[in-house]
């Protein structure tokens, strides 16, 4: 068996990074495209490797001698590479497509080896590899038979988004028997050629063979191996936080994306928090029903959003504002105070990280469930002559809870020291005290230096929408932020959740009934596995310590790279203390991070 590979192309998407290169010597994470997949052919002991080659062929050509492949290689020359298309390429090397049995590539992909063993491990001598349509993906599709016939091409132009549960994508990796390419796909690439041209895709020859009677190809589906098609900046980046070869980097990288874990289908996020049980289908229908408008129309401005927010927490509208998140408030209040802030640590560093070079005290909760109460913030902040306090109740990351009547008694304090109290109350609704929530229209009036922050994105499940609010009885100040961000600061479809919110609030009370009894359930289940200690938390979140030796780091990392599972170590906030933290989602994913923790305790 041999191997051919398509590298003719000029890869113009990825713009400057092949300027000067051919797409496949384009890099990820150090090695390029080229130098990894000669290699992986290479070790499964193939007798020749044919390349095409065309845009940079002979600086392509220079560097592949520099690889030590020891396979024989052949090159073929495609000379007019900027006016053809990949099927050309493929007809310039028809003669060796039909002396061996092949395995064909395109230059622009990387894979895990297992990719390819799943083609050369099967005994069926043609065989196209696909791969379960996702939304990252793009390109010819194909719908399937139950025997693994290929029924249809489907090329992008006639891709029906409604139907994509059926379609399964080619991978552009392929292994043609020998008998196949003689009696079937070169008798119809050089009639397809003559008639329709070489500016088309070698595909679309497949296309027309499976309309035979016995087109003698099937398609091999992948299960779960990881392979990505780079054609672009975009594509390389996802690439590169994919299959990095070091673990702690890999686990770096995909940290660092701070979300969009949606361009990676089979990750399970426990590290950002949501909502699982909200939102319902029905409120996601008819949002889905009012797409076309919400994308083609302008969102309103400020005041229309403020007034809709005034509307769903049943307060004044001068008296609330709405933002992009609870992040973007959260930078414009830290950006309007003044003086010495107080911080409770370990915390949601959004807002610390707002107040830096600035002067502030720290309160560290002593034991090692970072317990603390009303009484132990004014007893340590009394002193102190603070001007700011930041409480996030219950916190983040330990799940800490004071009680609504114990946090009135601390905005009385405050409000007789004249100090600002930020009540960050994001996670409060998970808490099981009822009716705790301080965005009431007589708490603002009574406590005007108080300010009440609430991330929709967290509590409601929506963090896509990007919504937050801060409400607070300094009107002043309410104003000037409003004039501090932009007037349209949240989207159409964000602005329409707010429209329509108040229709589900039986929905969303109910959601909020599930998180508690599965949180109850989880925590149990987690407190039977060994060398592992759970914090008490009122969020929607578990705080866990690790025991005997075990690492946050190496299980944080063992759960991404075997498992594709992320959490939140902890340890570098905490100087080394060995926690994570545990995001509450629905039963069926709390029990697969179960199964995967088990072996990782010494269960």
């Amino acid at each position: 068996m041999q191997a051919i590979i398509l590298a003719a192309g000029m890869g113009k998407r990825l713009k400057e990074l092949t300027q000067d290169r051919t797409k496949c010597m384009v890099q990820v994470n150090g090695v390029a495209l080229i130098d990894r997949m000669l290699h992986q052919i290479e070790s499964r002991h193939l007798s020749r490797i044919v390349i095409v080659v065309g845009y940079e062929g002979e600086k392509l050509m220079k560097y592949i001698d520099t690889l030590g492949i020891r396979t024989p290689i052949v090159y073929v020359q495609n000379p007019i590479y900027d006016k053809t298309n990949n099927i050309y390429s493929l007809a310039l090397a028809k003669d060796y497509l039909c002396q061996d049995d092949t395995l064909l590539f395109e230059s622009d992909l990387i894979f895990e080896d297992a990719v390819i063993d799943q083609l050369l491990d099967d005994p069926r001598e043609t065989l196209a590899l696909v791969d379960k349509y996702e939304s990252w993906m793009d390109g010819t599709c194909v719908k399937l038979g139950p025997d693994d016939s290929i029924a249809s091409f489907v090329p992008s132009k006639n891709f029906r988004f409604e139907e994509a549960h059926e379609y399964y994508k080619t991978v552009n990796i392929y292994k043609f028997g020998r008998h196949f390419s003689r009696t079937h796909y070169v008798p119809f690439l050089e009639a397809y050629s003559k008639a329709l041209g070489n500016n088309e895709y070698y595909e679309q020859v497949l296309r027309v063979i499976a309309m035979l009677d016995d087109p003698e190809i099937r398609a091999k589906r992948l299960n779960g191996q990881l392979w990505y098609e780079i054609d672009d900046i975009q594509d390389l980046d996802i690439a590169s936080s994919m299959f990095a070869q070091d673990p702690d980097l890999r686990v770096s990288l995909m940290q660092g994306r701070y979300g969009g874990y949606w361009r990676y289908p089979q990750l399970l996020d426990f590290c950002y928090l949501v909502n699982p049980y909200f939102p319902p289908q029905r409120l996601i229908d008819e949002i889905q029903a009012n797409f076309t408008p919400l994308l083609t129309q302008y969102p309103s401005g400020m005041r229309v959003n403020a007034l809709l927010a005034a509307r769903n927490f049943a307060v004044h509208q001068r008296n609330i504002l709405v933002g992009n998140g609870a992040a973007e408030l959260i930078k414009a209040l830290m950006a309007r105070l003044e003086g010495v802030t107080g911080f409770i640590r370990p915390t949601f560093e959004e807002y610390p990280n707002r107040y830096q070079d600035r002067p502030n005290v720290c309160f560290t909760p002593a034991g090692p469930d970072f317990r603390y109460t009303a009484d132990d913030l004014m007893a340590f902040f009394g002193p102190q002559d603070i001007d700011n306090l930041v409480l996030i109740n219950p916190d983040n990351p330990t799940g800490n809870y004071i009680p609504a009547p114990d946090v009135l008694r601390l905005a009385d304090w405050a409000q007789e020291k004249g100090i600002r109290l930020i009540l960050d109350e994001s996670f409060a609704d998970f808490a099981d005290e009822a009716d705790n929530t301080f965005i009431r229209q007589d708490l603002l009036d009574r406590y005007r230096r108080l300010y009440v922050v609430k991330s929709i994105s967290k509590s409601y499940g929506v963090p896509g929408l990007r919504l937050g609010v801060l409400a607070s009885g300094d009107q002043d100040l309410i104003a000037a932020l409003k004039k501090d961000v932009a007037i349209w600061n949240i989207n159409s479809f964000a602005e329409f959740y707010m429209q329509i919110e108040e229709k589900y609030k039986k929905d969303y009370a109910r959601s909020l009934e599930l998180i508690r009894a599965e949180r109850a359930r989880f925590r149990r289940e987690l407190e039977k596995l060994p060398n592992l200690r759970v914090i008490p938390s009122q969020a929607n979140y578990l705080m866990v310590e690790l025991l005997g030796g075990l690492s946050a780091r190496a299980i944080t990392r063992d759960l991404l790279v075997n498992r594709c599972i992320l959490v939140k170590d902890l340890s570098p906030k905490l100087g080394g203390q060995q926690y994570l933290r545990l995001a509450v989602r629905d039963t069926r994913d709390n029990d697969r991070l179960l199964e995967a923790l088990r072996p990782l305790c010494g269960a």
